[in-house]
């Protein structure tokens, strides 16, 4: 979430632009989504205790959890960051504002972070790696405290210039990065209103907000911030890279298949993740919905040589870790 939405490069011989003032501002909004969810338990439990969850609120949440999800899964990472698939506008513009949603940042920047994390990935540069800290006991759980949550308040901010130009090209992109506040509102505002309009009451709007606005956003958070340190440390690797990407399965349907890591980042533009029979992937199953509908075009969809090749021999498919290669070797 640290990073910065900057102007296309001066013209040559012109001073370069000033660095970012947005830091103290990025970092307070940055705890606020954080914290944001305690708080609002806070509230829900004495409001609404010996209620429970009404039925409204849960069938809401789900339906903007899907959304939010999709835009970020399909969107901001498997559209925007690795051009697994060529959207017409409308498509373009739909997932990226239903990214927004999620309130992970405006697509530009979260694609900036991303691509820098393949780049460098569990090297040094790595916006989010939890191996920043080593092979012991206390600088693993450091490690995971920084990958899943710790490095959104770095004061190392990812360029969007170096990391994201192409976009930063693109109106329709630049435009809801601009709009992303008054998409983050409206992510809130569409459950408070729709709790009011159904029970009509200020104790009706407040439990769909809490429930399907704040914690489905909180949810969601967490899902994708586990993607950074869980799937970095835990799971089973089946795939050659060069990294410590795993493949979590207890995460493949609240990722909506995010979490089938480790062949993604052995083939990060394949516009599937779980290649395996038994790996579910959602979001790979809109994308091909996506593609007979005419919506999305050059899909790059892995064929069985690519996935062969790039399968780790037997004995090795496992929960062992690899070394990864230094930056400079990855090119």
């Amino acid at each position: 979430m640290q990073t910065t939405l900057e102007p296309p490069p001066p013209p040559s011989g012109a001073p370069p632009p000033p660095a970012p003032r947005g830091l103290l501002a990025g970092r307070i909004v940055t705890g606020a989504l954080v914290v944001s969810p305690l708080l609002a338990l806070g509230v829900a439990v004495p409001l609404l205790w010996g209620h429970g969850v009404h039925l409204r609120d849960a069938i809401l949440a789900v339906v903007l959890y899907a959304v939010s999800a999709v835009g970020v899964t399909v969107g901001y990472h498997r559209m925007l960051t690795h051009r697994s698939f060529r959207p017409n506008r409308a498509l373009k513009i739909t997932l990226a504002a239903a990214g927004s949603m999620a309130l992970e940042g405006g697509a530009i920047g979260w694609v900036a972070a991303h691509r820098r994390h393949h780049r460098f990935s569990d090297a040094p540069g790595d916006p989010h790696s939890p191996q920043r800290y080593g092979e012991g006991a206390w600088s693993q759980v450091r490690g995971f405290g920084w990958a899943h949550v710790g490095w959104l308040f770095s004061a190392d901010a990812t360029s969007t210039r170096k990391y994201a130009p192409d976009l930063l090209r693109d109106r329709d992109l630049v435009t809801l990065d601009r709009l992303f506040p008054v998409v983050a509102i409206a992510s809130l505002g569409i459950p408070f209103g729709i709790g009011w309009w159904l029970s009509g009451s200020w104790a009706g709007a407040v439990a769909t907000l809490v429930w399907a606005g704040v914690l489905r956003m909180a949810l969601l958070h967490h899902v994708t911030w586990s993607v950074n340190s869980v799937c970095h440390m835990f799971g089973r690797r089946r795939f050659d890279s060069t990294d410590h990407s795993t493949d979590f399965a207890p995460l493949a349907l609240l990722s909506l298949g995010e979490s089938w890591h480790n062949f993604h980042h052995a083939a990060p533009s394949s516009a599937r993740h779980g290649v395996l029979p038994h790996q579910l992937d959602l979001a790979a199953e809109l994308i091909r919905v996506f593609e007979r509908w005419g919506w999305a075009t050059h899909v790059r969809w892995p064929d069985a040589a690519t996935i062969e090749a790039a399968r780790l021999p037997a004995p090795k498919a496992s929960i062992g870790k690899v070394s990864p290669v230094s930056s400079e070797a990855r090119g």
